[in-house]
């Protein structure tokens, strides 16, 4: 007989700090939307300081199935989705609450989020393949999405400094019919490095 949060109760250690990871993902892409909906800068710093807060949880995740040897299927869906989460929409979020607004960088943005959901897909599917017979991925193909952990960096700075908004750095562009702010461009780096073929890294 199925007990109620059967699911739940499946869960190991490993998966309740995945959805660690994913609820400070979450946080931050509210604490964007309370800053866009009451101007409050401390909302977005905060929203800000929960990436590498799950950055760690999901660092660990990973640290605590290898000590427990509990790695599982589920486990790695998880992490895949709450990734999504917290260094895919969360960033793009907070890009769009500093200021870039704009319809080119809704595209840019919107790019970036495709390229981090398309390269843990392809990690799901090729995993096996890249650990050569083995039990763990020898290395990755493009950068790891929590990399983008660096372009929130980048924007706290800015933040800190008081330059979102309209003082931006690197102001913004008319491309017609839309505008553009050169630093959504990182973005699209960002997204590129995720999704390419030859650029490979050692996994730790």
């Amino acid at each position: 007989m199925q007990r109620h949060f059967s699911m739940l109760r499946e869960f190991h250690l490993a998966d309740w700090f995945t959805l660690a990871n994913a609820f400070c993902g979450t946080g931050a892409i509210f604490a964007a939307m309370r800053f866009l909906h009451e101007g409050v800068v401390a909302d977005l710093l905060i929203g800000m300081a929960l990436i590498p807060l799950a950055f760690v949880f999901d660092a660990l995740d990973g640290r605590i199935a290898r000590w427990r040897k509990v790695a599982s299927t589920l486990g790695r869906e998880l992490d895949s989705l709450a990734d999504v989460i917290s260094f895919g929409v969360a960033p793009a979020a907070l890009g769009y609450a500093c200021g870039m607004q704009g319809g080119w960088d809704w595209l840019v943005l919107s790019y970036f989020v495709g390229c981090g959901v398309s390269r843990l897909a392809r990690y799901n599917v090729t995993a096996e393949t890249l650990s050569d017979g083995g039990d763990r991925v020898k290395y990755f193909e493009g950068t790891p999405i929590p990399t983008s952990l660096a372009i929130v960096i980048v924007l706290a700075v800015a933040v800190w400094q008081g330059r979102f908004g309209e003082a931006l750095w690197f102001g913004v562009v008319q491309i017609d019919p839309w505008q553009l702010h050169p630093l959504v461009l990182m973005y699209a780096l960002s997204g590129s490095l995720m999704i390419s073929k030859t650029l490979r890294i050692p996994k730790p």
